[in-house]
């Protein structure tokens, strides 16, 4: 079967991560990129069908299996993505075989933003695609507080010994300045001194004011051939640290400009990925031109069913998955929009277990302070009955610890007010009490 990494021979199938029932697939097609989750069930319709019609395409394929098993049949859109698996793992494409995506020779993404809902798994994404795959990689958060400097690199003073004694006894030590590179100065010079792959990865790259922390890096993100088109002049300081940090390269394209420092010019072993979650409310919004600099992929919410995280309150156990796809359903008819819903690692189980404190604290505190507040408590799952909602604070016990009773009657009022024929309620303990001929024996 397939790996992750395995590219399809034109490119446009990237295998990007798995699971036991499904594959994740980064798929392009006539410019647009996104990520889409094929079932591996479906595949196997399509790799018994090629086998038998290796001269069929995508649309032979859906007319003649749509229809033909109890697989959800929106799914069957996705034929051409379907296909070119199916001649992936037959060895077929073009005629031609496959191999990874390391020996390919496709369109490179040079920059690239993985955005979706909270807890999807953006990150995790590019560790499966950088990090599992010994890339190397530099890491870095943006925030409000970034900026220029903490992004490429400034002037710190620092003390250093002159080699003499004190009288005391002590080492002399006097102050000296010098250049501190930061996570762009450290990709950069390691890319121009390698012709391995380097990745430079921001996190949260929405967060933080970009015009201000990239400044006239800006211009470099527009490639060609990898290479940036306009290189740039770089400030003496910066200059200076290029310099002596690139004086042994060996690579025979790097200008000399650009090994002096002079000049600043992304080489194109260079890779710039981010992440940014759609829900955050960024005090800096990303400019349309600096967008267009991007490509854009999106991480959809979908079960990790390799995870089977549970809800677990007392000894009632709820399905995670289920309970996401009940609450999102509520935020996206409230909202009109898929930016606040949850992703399936919205929290962190341990060992595959969310526990009352979790729940409380990082779900519920989510729902009622980032998505419901501005719309309002309406929908019936807040219902308490007698004209009275759920306020966040009936969740907690006097001495400020999770009301258990209270999740339960929550997550229990959510499991029957939407589509009530499908539970997520796995466990319940049943509650006895004594009946009145066992109350006169005691």
């Amino acid at each position: 079967m397939l790996q992750i990494g395995d590219t399809s021979n034109n490119g446009q199938v990237t295998i990007v991560d798995e699971d036991r029932l499904c594959y994740q697939v980064r798929s392009e097609s006539k410019g647009a990129v996104g990520v889409r989750t094929i079932s591996k069930a479906l595949l196997e319709e399509y790799v018994a069908y090629y086998r038998e019609n290796p001269n069929a395409n995508a649309n032979d394929a859906r007319e003649y299996l749509s229809g033909k098993s109890e697989i959800d049949k929106f799914e069957y859109g996705y034929s051409s993505t379907l296909s070119t698996m199916a001649k992936m793992i037959l060895g077929k494409a073009g005629g031609k075989a496959i191999v990874a995506a390391k020996q390919q020779q496709v369109r490179k993404i040079y920059q690239q933003i993985f955005y979706g809902a909270p807890g999807t798994g953006k990150s995790n994404t590019i560790k499966r695609m950088v990090d599992d795959l010994g890339k190397i990689c530099f890491r870095t958060t943006f925030h409000p507080d970034s900026d220029y400097s903490t992004f490429v690199g400034v002037y710190k003073p620092s003390m250093k010994p002159t080699g003499m004694t004190l009288a005391s006894g002590e080492k002399d030590e006097v102050i000296k300045y010098s250049f501190v590179p930061q996570a762009f100065t450290k990709a950069y010079e390691t890319a121009w001194n390698t012709e391995a792959e380097v990745y430079l990865v921001i996190e949260e790259i929405n967060r933080g004011n970009c015009a201000q922390i990239f400044g006239d890096l800006f211009q470099l993100l527009d490639r060609k051939n990898g290479f940036s088109e306009y290189p740039i002049d770089a400030d003496a300081d910066l200059a200076a640290h290029i310099r002596e940090a690139l004086q042994d390269s060996t690579r025979t394209d790097i200008p000399q400009d650009v090994k002096s420092g002079k000049k600043l010019m992304l080489p194109s072993n260079l890779y710039i990925w981010a992440t940014m979650n759609t829900s955050d409310q960024s005090l800096f919004p990303i400019d349309s031109a600096f967008k267009r600099r991007w490509d854009w992929t999106y991480i959809p919410i979908k079960p990790h069913n390799e995870e089977n995280y549970k809800i677990a309150i007392d000894n009632a156990r709820y399905d995670w998955w289920g309970f996401l796809e009940k609450i999102n359903s509520v935020i996206g008819s409230t909202t009109s929009s898929e930016d606040k819903k949850l992703g399936y690692f919205f929290v962190k189980a341990e060992n595959g277990e969310i526990n009352a404190e979790k729940f409380v604290s990082k779900v519920l505190f989510y729902l009622w302070n980032d998505v419901f507040k501005n719309y309002g408590f309406d929908n019936a799952i807040f219902s308490k009955g007698e004209n009275q909602t759920f306020a966040f604070s009936d969740f907690f016990q006097e001495d400020g610890k999770p009301d258990n009773g209270m999740v339960k009657i929550f997550l229990n009022k959510v499991d029957e007010a939407i589509d009530k024929e499908k539970s997520f309620v796995e466990s319940v303990p049943t509650e006895t009490t004594d009946t009145p001929e066992q109350e006169e024996e005691a």
